[in-house]
């Protein structure tokens, strides 16, 4: 599968190699659909998106790329959890927008049951937080997508970049302490 995933990214570094695109893709196709359930998950569950249109929409995204090339399966995976995230805030975004009905709050009685409804504005301020970082550190923002949207560990991470687990998780700690400068507006933390 190395080999094929390999043989499929450099013919895919030329963007406008449409075949080689779509080949890379459907070797990628089944990791990139359990990124897409593990993002919408955790970030868009409120959302009525299924799986699979998150998937061929990242898809659209990677085919109409302009210049972006992947030299490794670890840049691969973090484009395509950035433009899962994108996608994910564009559709939060305009689900509360006022013309939707934003402004208005929906009152339940009581079930004694205590649901998990998800912050809809933290993701919003962590897209933003994130763009913040990637004009500081670019290289962090990668790290936090493919931390965080794609699950993968320190110890992966590391590897595809040719650098310790230790090294990783340091730069981790330092990209959490911008995001949560950021977050809170904290300018002790800068």
């Amino acid at each position: 599968m190395t080999e094929l995933f390999e043989s499929a990214l450099m013919r895919a570094a030329d963007p406008d190699d449409r075949a080689a695109n779509e080949k890379l893709f459907a070797i990628l196709y089944h990791e990139l659909h359990r990124l897409a359930q593990r993002v919408l998950n955790r970030d868009g569950a409120h959302l009525s998106v299924s799986t699979t249109t998150l998937l061929h929409e990242v898809y659209l995204s990677l085919s109409n790329r302009d210049g972006v090339s992947f030299p490794d399966k670890g840049r691969f995976l973090a484009y395509a959890a950035h433009a899962m995230r994108g996608l994910i805030v564009d559709a939060t975004r305009r689900r509360r927008a006022l013309k939707r009905g934003s402004g208005f709050e929906i009152t339940r009685l009581s079930t004694n049951h205590e649901e998990a409804v998800p912050d809809q504005q933290a993701l919003t301020r962590l897209d933003e937080a994130l763009e913040e970082l990637g004009s500081l550190d670019p290289a962090l923002v990668e790290l936090v997508d493919l931390r965080y949207f794609c699950g993968l560990s320190f110890a992966e991470i590391g590897a595809l970049r040719g650098v310790t687990e230790r090294t990783m998780q340091r730069e981790w700690e330092k990209a959490r302490l911008l995001l949560f400068s950021s977050l809170t507006g904290d300018e002790a933390a800068d």
